[in-house]
């Protein structure tokens, strides 16, 4: 939100009040926090001190590295729920001291410092490394404020706040040449300077300014991140109100958030996790192929068994199938009752699924949402399971679903209900679920169960507590481990219900570059998992888009064939998208023992799996900034998809000796690089000093023993060094052995440290130095 009119005047429909010194600072009696008395005028005398606002900012030292910023301008307002839950797994204990110079007081955290200027009359409030040698970001002149729309012409009026919005803003620098990144799954410029962001969750496909997935985090190329702590909607003006500011704005009377210092992406990141909670497991049979009926074409019993035969026949393994809406009836999303037109038997035909493919797992669709044609709605609103106006109607409203309501999961009551009608999808046969939705959440003229939350609040953290009840009945029916989502919403925290899709993209080029960004941005944002709809949800993809979309999209970490009005089975495209995806599910079986290797560490620091950033990986690379078209999976894989039906792709490979995956041709780093592909590969390359475990050619499964008949790839490094390793889980995340590769008088050798075996060979393990 703009609060100004350029660089010199306030827009007219704005009363906007800055803070325009310090004059007095408060150290906390454990010596980790300040509180700083920030007048709207300079004081020169005891008659300055009248008839103006305050603004507090206090300044606290959390834990090693992470320091808290709250502006409170009126402290009697009340704080109502939601927030985030923090700190799931404790809160780590800190260091820190505060030090007083002539340069003026500093707070230290860890290796992080704030120092608040000793200067009469100012206000300079600049976040540093401990050592003064990296500047990170400051609150400088005119930098923290409120502001009131519309304006006061006297503070009389003041008295009655209901005719004014008051809004708590802060603005800290940009410095030149600083990007920003994250904030949800964003699908505007992967670079966020230059753009205006309002954090609020809509249903508005992947080719708008709009998400699915606001999350009130955003990291720097400078060093840090920054945590908002608030559930309500969040205005930024990133670099678009003042060019080198980025502005934080809420409706409020307070505005919290946090500064982490890395100084590496990776320690961003894993600092950000230990406050909004580290990714959870997910199984390892929900990294394979997952293949949809579509949304609304025309499919039952018939439909879907013909799906799985077609896909066994060509030799293509389905790892999850998934029913979408309509296996519901019309009129009746979501009653969780099957149409018995369509599925007259599900749990016969389930049954039947999964022993034609051994290990299939089953997902189907559900919303929270209840279309009042069905008599469930009617129990219900009996029950007292729906929000309600304040009225005590209940809300509800035609669009999606004719005179729908919502299922109020501030009532622990209507949580047991609702986990209740879940129960019985687990006894029909299914594994795990779609939570779609959560994002046109209702946030005026409506009244929760639990009257103490703010529904303005309520409008994000919805999707917390939604996916959050489904995640906890599928943890309950199949175990802590075993239990994934396919979520369509998310705010803060949500991580912790894996896992997130990307929701509505068209069948096109450009959306599947959209894609891409959205999932680069989320998983900068704390994710460590991300789909997509492969070929793209709207529309019916030509040929070349699908196919370039199949060797994107099982790249990913996890990896879906959904459409909205066409099916995605290969044969419905062309005879060679067969092969394509033959190609890339096998090689993403083949990849299993590396890429869950790789999941399980970031359950641990938070990385994402699968789309990782590059600069995540090459932070001191300042290209690695720009690339928004590629990405790492993991630590070790560089992909680039390619983004034309000609097969042209120009991408970037950074310091350092990279193998083609395929062709095990060698490049040297930094550099960019045009390749053509055809349909079966892609730019695929392995870092050097890597150890690749991968299953054998041809392999169709997720789960196996990846300690035996596989391939050990070993990539050194541009200068023959040795001594190479890498950790290694089995199917279940457990840790199981850390593979190490020596070169002992110039013979290479494989060493399994933790497992008791004589020699790898016993174990018909391939040794390959590439």
């Amino acid at each position: 939100m703009k609060f100004r009119d350029g660089m010199w005047l306030v827009r007219g429909d704005i009363r906007l009040e800055y803070a325009e010194e310090v004059c007095k600072i408060t150290q906390g009696a454990d010596g980790s926090s300040l509180s700083l008395l920030c007048p709207t005028k300079q004081i020169r005398s005891r008659g300055d001190t009248l008839n103006l606002p305050v603004i507090t900012v206090d300044l606290e030292a959390v834990f090693d590295d992470v320091i808290s910023v709250t502006s409170t301008h009126w402290k009697g307002a009340q704080d109502k729920g939601p927030h985030f839950p923090l700190f799931r797994d404790g809160k780590p204990a800190g260091t820190s001291s505060i030090t007083t110079s002539a340069a003026g007081t500093t707070l230290t955290s860890g290796a992080l410092s704030v120092t608040v200027s000793g200067k009469k009359h100012t206000l300079d409030i600049s976040f540093h490394s401990i050592d003064g040698k990296k500047k990170l970001t400051n609150l400088g002149h005119r930098s923290v404020g409120i502001a009131y729309n519309p304006p006061p012409t006297s503070p009389m009026q003041l008295s009655d706040m209901r005719r004014f919005k008051h809004y708590v803003l802060n603005q800290h620098t940009l410095g030149v040449g600083e990007q920003i990144f994250g904030l949800g799954e964003r699908f505007t410029a992967f670079n966020k300077v230059g753009q205006s962001v309002t954090l609020t969750n809509a249903d508005g496909g992947t080719s708008s300014e709009q998400a699915y997935k606001n999350v009130p985090f955003y990291i720097s190329s400078n060093g840090y991140g920054i945590f908002i702590d608030h559930a309500e909607p969040v205005d930024l003006e990133i670099g678009s109100e003042r060019s080198c500011r980025c502005q934080i704005s809420v409706e409020s009377q307070k505005l919290k958030w946090y500064i982490i210092y890395g100084p590496t992406p990776k320690e961003v990141l894993r600092k950000y996790s230990i406050l909004t909670g580290k990714p959870s497991k997910v199984p390892s049979w929900s990294f394979g192929l997952w293949l949809s009926t579509s949304f609304t074409t025309q499919y039952g019993e018939e439909t879907v068994s013909s799906f799985i035969d077609g896909m066994k026949e060509r030799d293509i393994p389905v790892h999850v199938f998934h029913y979408d809406c309509f296996w519901l009836r019309e009129f009746h999303l979501c009653d969780f009752v099957f149409s018995e037109k369509d599925f007259p038997d599900p749990a016969a035909n389930m049954a039947l699924l999964k022993k034609k493919s051994a290990g299939l797992k089953i997902c189907v669709w559900i919303n929270p949402y209840i279309g009042d044609a069905s008599p469930v709605f009617r129990e219900a609103a009996r029950k007292g399971y729906l929000l309600k106006r304040k009225n005590g109607d209940i809300w509800q409203w035609d669009l999606w679903q004719a005179g729908m309501g919502l299922v109020d999961f501030t009532n622990p009551a209507a949580c047991e209900w609702y986990t209740s009608k879940l129960e019985t999808l687990f006894d029909t046969g299914v594994d795990c679920l779609k939570t779609d939705f959560g994002e046109r959440i209702p946030d005026d003229d409506v009244q929760w169960f639990d009257q103490s939350l703010d529904p303005k609040k309520m409008h994000n953290f919805y999707s917390y507590i939604y996916n959050e009840v489904v995640y906890q009945a599928l943890q309950k029916r199949y175990g802590n481990d075993q239990a994934v989502l396919f979520s369509r919403s998310a705010t803060a925290g949500t991580q912790k219900f894996p896992l997130q899709w990307g929701g509505d993209c068209e069948s096109t080029f450009e959306a599947m570059a959209e894609s891409l960004r959205g999932g680069l941005s989320l998983g900068l944002s704390g994710f460590a998992y991300w789909s997509v709809d492969i070929g793209g949800f709207e529309g019916t993809p030509p040929p070349c888009i699908y196919k370039r979309w199949v060797a994107f999209g099982l790249l990913c970490s996890h990896s879906r064939l959904h459409g909205s009005n066409s099916y995605r089975v290969p044969w419905t495209v062309d005879e060679e998208s067969s092969d394509v995806l033959r190609t890339f599910t096998n090689l993403k079986c083949r990849l299993m023992p590396y890429l869950y290797t790789q999941a399980m560490l970031s359950t641990e620091s938070g990385l994402p799996v699968s789309l990782r950033a590059m600069f995540i990986e090459f932070p001191d690379d300042p290209t690695s900034y720009f690339l928004d078209r590629q990405f790492m999976i993991g630590d070790s894989l560089l992909a680039a998809p390619v983004f034309t039906e000609s097969g042209e792709v120009t991408f970037y490979l950074p310091k350092g000796r990279w193998t083609n995956f395929f062709t095990g041709d060698k490049v040297d780093g930094p550099g960019w690089r045009t390749e053509t592909h055809g349909f079966l590969t892609l730019p695929l390359y392995v870092r050097e000093g890597s150890v690749l475990i991968l299953g054998r050619v041809g392999e169709k499964r997720t789960v196996y023993d990846w300690t035996r008949d596989v391939e050990v790839r070993v990539y050194p490094t541009a200068v023959n060094a040795w001594n190479l390793h890498t950790p290694l889980v089995n199917s279940e995340g457990l840790n199981l052995v850390t593979v190490e590769v020596v070169k002992i008088d110039n013979k290479v050798d494989l060493m399994w440290r933790g497992m008791k075996i004589q020699s790898y060979k016993d174990l018909n393990i391939e040794l390959k130095v590439v």
